[in-house]
């Protein structure tokens, strides 16, 4: 059986390339996404990629992954890390591996961009990675559930995870 990773992006990543360059970086979201479908592809899971600018929609994504519809989540919530109790709430519904990404180190930040709160309802947090912060989280959530390739480094399989 295939595992399924939801990979989902908030608000204003759909700019990525473009907003905040000296923050973010130059990669698009499109180009990200091309990376996690290779990867994918590489470790032998599917993933569905979504960015919405809309807290409910994201909500309603994470809901949609309780009971089957997702192994693990994949979560750069951007804007709302900081202020979303109702992606808190939806978060501690799913029961698989859940993994937030930022691009940027949010501990270097500025006040109002250091304190995530959706992070107390995620498995793990990867931060000030860049993009590659989303390869890093497909590895580990793989890993978590006890699902990476055997033609994956022997140094990874051999890392006992944290309960």
């Amino acid at each position: 059986m295939t595992i399924k990773i939801m990979i989902l992006n908030g608000p204003n990543l759909n700019f990525l390339g473009i907003r905040e360059p000296h923050i973010y970086g130059s990669t698009t979201l499109k180009e990200i996404e091309a990376s996690c479908q290779s990867l994918a592809k590489e470790l032998g899971v599917s993933i569905s990629f979504h960015q919405s600018n809309l807290e409910g929609e994201l909500v309603s994504l994470i809901q949609s992954a309780h009971g089957g519809g997702a192994d693990a989540i994949i979560m750069n919530p951007a804007a709302y890390s900081f202020t979303s109790v109702a992606l808190i709430d939806a978060l501690k519904i799913f029961e698989g591996p859940k993994i937030e990404v930022h691009i940027s180190n949010i501990h270097a930040r500025d006040e109002l961009h250091r304190h995530s709160i959706t992070s107390s309802a995620s498995t793990a947090v990867i931060c000030g990675l860049g993009p590659y912060g989303y390869l890093a989280a497909m590895l580990a959530a793989v890993q978590r559930l006890g699902r990476l390739p055997d033609r994956i480094p022997a140094a990874l399989h051999g890392l006992r995870q944290q309960s």
